[in-house]
């Protein structure tokens, strides 16, 4: 039987643990033997790696730029060094990497939208407008309006605090996930909008010059549950829905503000403590659907993953009763692929169909008796300059230090990220530098809740323990990395909630 590559393309800890799954999994319905590569990925990724025995395979990248990605895909397609490659930065996708792919006559190879679909994450207005088009229900009320028109900005604020509680100032632009802005009072607007201002007037300048306009997507605030889906699309329309994951976006436990800032993502885990049969129906009917039917009729559909986010409302009974769309990302989420691809028995068939065009002949083999948890280490405070941590100041050049044989004893795999390798040591290289991801099985008896915190403090205790340090230059037994403590505590939220 021969081995189908597959590569997984970025710099980030997703990455890294799709292309080590899709390796290691064993499927029990869809035979075939595949490799995961990772495609650039960081410096500490090939050493700890090998420190780790992982069958996993790397292709540099000369450099982080759009350019050189497509020259290492084009070679690597050429010497059948890789026979697919999912993209999952959306920068690349932005910048154009597929197309540059498909020019080289290996667009059928290649798992992403085109430039010329990638407004549906790069443009949240238009996206609000193809949205509109295909009849998938987004925020009550939304407009686009001048962000340097503060007086508009402030009208629009005060009449959605009064209908609908609260109101969302967004970059519409990409921001990594950081472009939204929450305001729940009145009190709050001029510190919230001065704060987005200030966070964007480069790239607004950059994109839209210094006389404007400046586009900025106000909403008004929805509630309810945030629930994403993953969605795999092949080139006829065909998907299917992943397992769900919960997201910690905040920076700390609580709801997001000036002081608790949207991150890139501090955790999270799978299956969603509100999935149902019965909503991912909902999903089907309601986005996955009419919005792959929308990029049909616009020709923009190829092989791809649509991930939105969106709010889920139940009745009394926790029967889905509705779901709003937030935004529609056109690639995995980070760390939320991380927990879904562990509980994955068939990651590389159902990649493989995606580029061959018969999703629907394969569908996604989930172990469902388990759940998988996923913790990011950030860089905390301190440093010479008095850091505030992730995701503001950080402190960079530490070295890491782990007890690689516990982690294993544990069953804990630890995903480096944000990691470099010099002279045989793993150093920090700040932000999410490395994540903690393990699985547990829901045996007879037993609540997903009980499970999720027996997991939730294997994890932690790890950490408690310095069984993963990042060695801060002014104390030797400290640790400068971070993280949140309540990542998985939701199941128990939701058991509480149901009568």
């Amino acid at each position: 039987m021969s081995t189908t590559r597959i590569g997984f393309v970025g710099t980030d800890g997703r990455s890294l643990l799709a292309a080590l799954e899709t390796s290691k999994a064993t499927s029990e319905l869809y035979p075939g033997d595949y490799q995961g590569v990772v495609v650039r990925g960081t410096p500490a990724m090939p050493p700890f790696a090998r420190r780790m025995k992982w069958p996993v395979g790397f292709i540099p990248v000369a450099e982080n730029t759009v350019e050189s990605f497509a020259a290492a895909l084009i070679q690597a397609f050429q010497e059948k060094a890789l026979d697919l490659a999912l993209v999952m930065p959306e920068q690349l996708i932005f910048n154009g990497l597929v197309d540059r792919v498909a020019v080289a006559g290996f667009g059928e190879k290649i798992i992403g939208l085109d430039q010329k679909g990638a407004f549906i994450e790069a443009d949240k207005i238009a996206c609000k407008k193809l949205c509109r088009e295909a009849g998938i229900p987004v925020a009550p009320a939304w407009v686009e309006t001048d962000a340097r028109d503060y007086r508009a900005v402030l009208r629009i604020c005060l009449e959605y605090l009064h209908v609908y509680g609260g109101v969302v100032l967004k970059y519409p632009y990409s921001a990594g996930g950081k472009g939204a802005r929450v305001i729940l009072s009145t009190w709050e607007i001029r510190d919230v909008y001065d704060g987005l201002l200030r966070d964007y007037r480069p790239d607004y300048i950059h994109l839209c010059g210094k006389k404007g306009p400046w586009p900025l997507l106000i909403e008004a605030r929805m509630s309810g549950v945030e629930i994403s889906f993953t969605i795999l699309v092949d080139r006829n329309g065909n998907y299917q829905i992943l397992p769900t994951a919960l997201d910690y976006p905040e920076r700390f436990a609580g709801p997001p503000s000036i002081d608790n800032p949207i991150t890139g993502g501090m955790g999270s885990i799978s299956p969603h403590p509100m999935e149902t049969p019965e909503l991912l129906a909902l999903a089907e009917e309601t986005i996955a659907q009419p919005l792959i039917a929308a990029m049909q009729a616009r020709g923009i559909l190829r092989p791809c993953v649509l991930y939105p986010g969106c709010f889920v409302s139940f009745d009394n009974h926790f029967r889905p009763t509705a779901i709003r769309v937030c935004e529609i990302n056109i690639r995995p989420g980070e760390p939320e692929f991380q927990p879904i691809v562990k509980r994955l028995r068939n990651l590389g068939a159902l990649l493989t169909a995606v580029a061959a065009g018969h999703l629907d002949t394969v569908k996604p083999e989930v172990r469902t008796d388990q759940v998988s948890l996923c913790i990011a280490l950030v860089t905390g405070p301190g440093g010479p300059k008095q850091q505030k941590g992730y995701p503001w100041s950080l402190t960079k050049g530490e070295v890491l230090e782990a007890d690689f044989d516990y982690f294993i004893k544990k069953g804990i795999t630890v995903v480096p990220s944000a990691m470099n390798y010099e002279d045989g040591v793993f150093k920090s290289d700040g932000s999410r530098v490395a994540f903690l991801v393990a699985n547990a099985t829901v045996k007879e008896g037993q609540k997903r809740s009980q499970v999720a915190e027996t997991l939730r403090l294997r994890l932690l205790n790890a950490y408690d323990q310095g069984k993963i340090r990042v060695i801060p230059r002014e104390d030797e037994s400290g640790n400068r990395l971070a993280l949140r403590r309540d990542i998985g505590l939701h199941y128990l939220k939701a058991e509480l909630l149901r009568p």
